[in-house]
């Protein structure tokens, strides 16, 4: 019997589009009988460009039209960046397979020829995130952040031109688009804690889609899964969305994992930022545990303001 063909649903972004056709090839790279095809598919969180995330719902806008059209079957599967993926997603479809993970951390990136050591009082830094803008706040007190939509490109053009001294940027993106040489300084998870399933990609399917679902399996890292599943577990705990200025990074060595986290209230004039080790055995546990540590700490007062 001839096998279907799969339709991967994707935006239309260069990275988004190097996402998708990583996955093609990995897909292709184990069952090499198996055809694949790339279905662009407009979403909101595209079209609107003109006004910040936060005004028009949040990095969900990023999944909505793709999440239907799978559920419709116009596509197979979708392939989203994890740190889009929203932490609650229609009951018919999956989370099937999370693939190696790229780098977590976010970057700062300067104009050419300028160091992090050339940030002056005053210094002009962009970033479209709440997260990324408090600690930044945190790191270079005396910077003035402002708000930045756009793709990669569009982002390192503003700065290149300008308008910015600096933007903040996820290490992922810029390493899988070829711009790694762009960046001027790796921002540790001390210093600013990723998005939860940051450097990560979730490729989702039908719930009942069974045999493909069994396909993706063998693209798996069970590292990067479980490391992502405790992250997810944390924010869907904490009861954040899309729009919460919460950064989650659980990292596992060996038998060990290191979770931390970082939350703030939407102005950021107040935040809490704790982290947890022990077993990796005991993972779920551990984030509980995390959760419970940050609502003794007021995070309910910080996510009602």
């Amino acid at each position: 019997m001839k096998q279907r063909v799969l339709r991967i649903g994707t935006r239309g972004s260069r990275l988004a589009l190097w996402q998708a056709n990583h996955v093609k090839a990995l897909i292709e790279s184990t069952d090499s009988t198996r055809g694949v095809e790339i279905a662009v598919i407009k979403t909101s969180g595209d079209r609107i460009q003109d006004r910040q995330l936060l005004e028009i719902g949040g990095k969900g806008l990023f999944v909505k039209e793709i999440q239907v059209a799978l559920i419709n079957g116009d596509v197979d599967l979708a392939i989203h960046s994890m740190k889009d993926y929203p932490a609650a997603n229609p009951e018919e479809l999956a989370l099937a397979c999370v693939p190696q993970r790229e780098d977590p951390r976010d970057v700062l990136v300067l104009r050419e020829g300028e160091s992090a050591g050339d940030l002056s009082t005053g210094a002009r830094i962009g970033t479209g995130s709440l997260r990324r803008r408090h600690q930044i706040t945190l790191l270079f007190p005396s910077s003035f952040v402002s708000g930045l939509r756009g793709n990669v490109e569009t982002r390192l053009r503003k700065l290149d031109e300008g308008t910015l001294d600096a933007v903040v940027l996820a290490s992922a993106g810029l390493k899988r688009l070829g711009f790694a040489p762009r960046i001027s300084r790796f921002l540790s998870a001390d210093e600013m804690v990723p998005a939860v399933g940051q450097g990560a990609l979730a490729i989702e399917t039908r719930r009942d889609d069974h045999d493909l679902n069994l396909l993706l399996l063998r693209l798996q890292d069970e590292g990067a899964r479980r490391a992502v599943d405790a992250e997810r577990r944390f924010l869907k705990a904490i009861e954040g969305d899309c729009t919460t200025p919460l950064g989650v990074y659980a990292s596992i060595d060996g038998g060990r994992v290191t979770i931390k986290a970082f939350l703030a209230s939407k102005d950021g004039s107040e935040h809490i930022k704790r982290q947890i080790e022990g077993s990796a055995r005991e993972i779920e546990a551990l984030v509980d545990r995390l959760v419970e540590t940050f609502m003794e700490a007021g995070a309910g007062k910080l996510l009602d303001a």
